[in-house]
């Protein structure tokens, strides 16, 4: 049994006795870091948030019959795996940027080469993928993850960490985060999870196995420091070349194996090759369509607010793009034509780029 400290033994003591306040208290300690845990396994923001609250509920009514056999934060930890688990067994809602009249302003979806278009490298890209704004990680990258995590608080909040997760089996999924992301003792994970301490360790040899195939290891030790010169220059250059519409100086600042994803579309396209013939057929179309991009961040990694006008109209909202940096070089772009996601950053979701998006300058972008 984990011995809480004295003052959250007493906030523990009234919450039990029904006391809401201090119940309030208690485990406010807890909620941003279990908002990012429900981030991680349902790969949603919003999905997160409903989560949360779920989870928060449940906790309250349970909290009378918290013996203390674990520590108050596994047992939170228990309620919320459990709520983000049911969560995807349940019907799913379909995406902003394919309801009808939603948000979103979802392009068509390439089915195969044609005009100007190249093949998709894969089609099994996550649906439900949203980029979680860095003040909703708040105090993440600063926090110790336990003594067995084998990744890094920035990287296991990475947009392609989160992606990867997407792919594995739900119990997987909570398993290679629980251990892997939080650093939980196995006998820790079967307590949270419910189940043998076998049952974990065969779940996270294959929860591993899976992600090393889809996750590049040490990607994002390769990325400058966020705010940083290096950082700073390389934005600087991709917001100049983008809002010029320049795609031979876009692709020159890519990797050789970049990737580039549009969720909610499944699709995904790998190389320069590619880059191109998507950028000047799909997002700039042939010179007809310019940009104006605002800093954000996003999962630890730069972002902007995308802008467009037609034929030298009247700017509207065109979605985010998050970028994955390695060196001075991009090694991956992110396109999320949902224009409802740009409130969450503090963007207009319609109209001309103003307000935030209008003032900021592109150096920006590091400064969180």
């Amino acid at each position: 049994m984990t011995e809480p400290g004295q003052p959250e033994a007493e906030l523990l003591a009234r919450a039990q006795g029904g006391d809401g306040e201090a119940f309030g208290q208690l485990t406010s300690l807890y909620q941003r870091e279990l908002q990012v845990h429900c981030y991680r396994i349902l790969g949603s923001v919003a999905d997160a948030e409903d989560a949360l609250q779920e989870t928060l509920v449940a906790a309250w009514r349970g909290i009378g019959g918290f013996e203390g056999r674990s520590s108050l934060r596994a047992w939170l930890y228990r309620i919320a795996t459990n709520q983000c688990l049911n969560a995807r067994r349940a019907t799913r809602r379909a995406p902003a940027a394919l309801q009808p009249g939603g948000a979103g302003q979802a392009p068509s979806p390439p089915a195969g080469p044609g005009p100007g278009l190249p093949a998709p490298a894969s089609d099994d890209e996550p649906l439900w993928l949203e980029p979680c704004p860095d003040d909703l990680l708040g105090e993440i990258p600063d926090s110790a993850p336990g003594p067995e995590a084998r990744y890094e608080a920035r990287e296991s909040v990475s947009l392609a960490f989160i992606a990867a997760l997407q792919h594995l089996p739900p119990r997987q999924r909570a398993t290679l985060v629980l251990r892997d992301a939080l650093g939980f003792r196995a006998a820790e994970a079967a307590g949270i999870l419910g189940c043998s301490l076998d049952a974990v360790n065969g779940s996270l040899k294959r929860a591993r196995a899976a992600l090393a195939q889809r996750l590049s290891p040490g990607a994002l030790s390769q990325a400058p420091l966020p705010g940083s010169a290096a950082e700073r220059d390389v934005l600087t250059r991709f917001t100049d070349a983008f809002e010029a519409g320049d795609v031979d100086a876009l692709v020159t600042m890519l990797t050789d194996d970049v990737w580039l994803t549009m969720p909610p579309l499944p699709f995904s396209f790998r190389g320069p090759q590619a880059a191109a013939a998507l950028l000047s057929a799909m997002v700039f179309r042939g010179g007809a369509r310019r940009f104006t991009l605002a800093p954000a961040r996003a999962n630890g990694q730069p972002a902007f607010a995308c802008y467009a006008s037609e034929a030298g109209g009247p700017a509207a909202g065109a979605g985010l793009i998050v970028l994955a940096l390695s060196g001075d070089r991009i090694a991956g772009v992110a396109r999320f034509p949902d224009n409802g996601l740009l409130p969450r950053f503090g963007f207009a979701d319609s109209g001309q780029a103003g307000g935030q998006a209008g003032l900021a300058s592109p150096t920006a972008a590091g400064a969180g």
